[in-house]
């Protein structure tokens, strides 16, 4: 778990897994011969190269508010994926370790609706998917919710169990893409990914950071921006959304913390010969 401070702004991770098992599926362009040519790389790969994912969320304390960046995955959830079916997890116990309760979210920002960001939006009780955290607004792009309410989904019914119990609940709120939670906090398109994708921009007291959700998954698509996932929805526009991206904080006092990224999770993307990498 780490902690960060930007500006007034306090930023803490609660992992809930990681794992080196995506990798070969998610970026089959990141091997572990490639990954293992490059020197930064050490924090974000294992013993035998492969590249690390961290399933987490980030808790922002903002202006009094308390909000929760992606949910991860969730325990109980029918998924076509063996290590996430009928998961059984602590993350709610990790949570509760860093010193938070469920009700004391005010606000759930979802990056995207995909089965790893949106899983602890809800958990089973009595047999019925409610709300995890009952005082929070959740915050959905518009675009995002009007792309998976009818797109058919990989990983099992996750809109059904995580998002629209959300919204039956009368707890959803459709925003736009570039909607402000405080004046610190704000969304920032990033399409690709998916059509709605949005990151997180932070600025308090001249400080800045960007939590990037999938529109980088892991830091070799920092030197590689046009590596694009399989997952994503339009590879092409997200490799363009990356490397904008790129191009607009590379060399800036702009923390960058990965949705994704395992070992440091954060970092600042620095121009390295006629490449970039993210210092850490």
């Amino acid at each position: 778990m780490h902690k960060w401070r930007v500006g007034d702004v306090k930023i803490t991770q609660i992992i809930e897994l990681t794992t080196a098992s995506l990798g070969p599926h998610l970026l089959p362009q990141a091997t572990p011969e490639v990954l293992n040519a490059i020197p930064w790389m050490d924090p974000f790969t294992d013993d035998t190269g492969r590249m690390v994912l961290s399933m987490h969320s980030l808790i922002v304390e903002s202006r009094g508010q308390t909000i929760m960046v992606d949910t991860c995955i969730g325990n109980d959830k029918e998924r076509n994926y063996p290590r996430w079916n009928h998961m059984q997890g602590d993350f709610l116990e990790k949570f509760a370790a860093q010193g938070f309760a469920t009700d004391r979210i005010d606000t759930v920002l979802c990056t995207h609706m995909h089965v790893d960001h949106v899983g602890w939006n809800t958990r089973l009780i009595d047999g019925q998917w409610v709300p995890t955290f009952d005082n929070a607004d959740y915050l959905f792009a518009q675009e995002e919710w009007d792309h998976w309410r009818v797109e058919e989904q990989e990983y099992g019914p996750v809109i059904e169990d995580s998002v629209q119990p959300i919204f039956d609940a009368g707890k959803a709120v459709l925003v736009g893409h570039d909607h402000t939670v405080t004046d610190e906090v704000s969304l920032k398109p990033t399409p690709g990914h998916t059509p709605g994708h949005v990151s997180i921009h932070i600025k308090s007291r001249g400080e800045e950071a960007v939590i990037t959700g999938d529109m980088i998954h892991h830091p070799c698509q920092i030197k590689h921006p046009d590596w694009s996932s399989t997952a994503d929805w339009h590879g092409d526009k997200a490799a363009t959304t990356r490397r904008s991206f790129v191009d607009e904080f590379v060399d800036r006092p702009v923390l960058i913390i990965g949705t994704h990224f395992a070992g440091p999770t954060a970092g600042h993307i620095v121009t390295d010969g006629d490449a970039y990498r993210l210092d850490y």
